[in-house]
């Protein structure tokens, strides 16, 4: 990691659920939480707990020097609404075939 830089992810014990309108597209109670520096607490969602059925792949991919590139799912009026690390770096391998949120619900 970059000076300064962190990232740490540990297993979350709180219920996350992600909502658009009046679909739920991932309901969880083993969600990762990764935590950046600069950057939200995100909770990354075990791929068996998304509906994958809903996403379409996106042709957006975006790098991060810190956790590789990434890949991007959308909806139909909501692109690029999810994304995930199909091949991260070392230093975030647990973030693997797991599924992020811009928005969660969490309790």
């Amino acid at each position: 990691m970059a000076q300064g830089h962190t990232i740490t992810i540990e297993q979350g014990e709180r219920h996350v659920r992600a909502v658009h309108g009046d679909q739920v597209l991932a309901e969880t109670g083993r969600a990762l939480e990764l935590r950046e520096t600069g950057c939200p607490t995100r909770y990354y969602i075990p791929a068996d707990d998304v509906r994958t059925d809903l996403l379409t792949p996106s042709e957006t991919h975006t790098y991060c020097p810190f956790k590789g590139t990434a890949s991007y799912w959308s909806l139909p009026g909501a692109p690029d609404l999810v994304w995930a690390y199909p091949d991260p770096k070392p230093d975030v391998a647990a973030i693997r075939d797991h599924f992020c949120f811009y928005d969660v619900d969490v309790s």
